[in-house]
């Protein structure tokens, strides 16, 4: 991923904090048959590895999981986003020499991809995955509440996935490039915006 140095983050808490923010990654593997991806909810285990591990898990029938890796797969995980029209910088009123951009945050994940189907495994994929995203409900749904022979039967039809992180790359595309004026202009205009994904963006640009 081209990063320029004003973009790129190494704060490890950020850059984990983001990929536990993205609900859903996109698992991308090269193989002998070309590249492969499959969108997947990812949890990550922080204390598994220097730079943690990632788990979770796709369908059988998925074919991604047949394919054996050639080197290490990409886990991508993307952030708050934006549109940013060139009407906010100063330069538009002043000689027009201005364009419009995208801000964006991303995290690349790289590592040794394993698939697997040890059932106990699975079991545990599925029931921490579970846990993540039922955890705020009011009533959250347990892996537990459904009968364990029907468990039992859908863990037949998924593998799962390991990823040790070798190496991560993160961008914080904000505006840093931007004099502070326009970094200003920027932050306001995406914090009136009536879309929660600008106004969420807003609050990454950089006084």
């Amino acid at each position: 991923m081209h990063t320029p140095p004003a973009f790129r983050e190494t704060d490890r808490s950020a850059i984990h904090e983001t990929m536990r923010a993205a609900r859903l990654a996109n698992l991308v593997t090269a193989t002998a048959g070309g590249l492969m991806c499959t969108p997947l909810p990812l949890f990550l285990d922080a204390g598994e590895g220097e730079w943690g591990t990632l788990y979770g898990h796709l369908a059988k029938a998925n074919p991604q999981w047949r394919e054996p890796p050639a080197g290490d797969g990409l886990a991508i995980f993307m952030g708050p986003d934006a549109y940013v029209t060139p009407s906010w910088y100063a330069g538009k009123s002043r000689d027009g020499k201005v364009v419009p951009t995208w801000n964006y945050v991303t995290v690349h994940a790289h590592g040794p991809v394993e698939f697997f189907e040890d059932a106990d495994r699975l079991l545990a994929v599925v029931t921490r995955l579970t846990d993540r995203h039922e955890g705020a409900r009011p009533q959250p749904w347990a892996v537990g509440d459904a009968p364990p022979d029907f468990i039992a039967a859908q863990l037949r039809g998924i593998v799962g996935v390991r990823m040790p992180i070798a190496r991560i790359e993160a961008k914080w595309k904000m505006s840093q490039n931007r004099g502070a004026e326009d970094r200003a202009a920027v932050r306001a205009g995406l914090s009136q915006s009536a879309d929660a994904r600008d106004r969420e963006a807003a609050a990454l640009v950089p006084e």
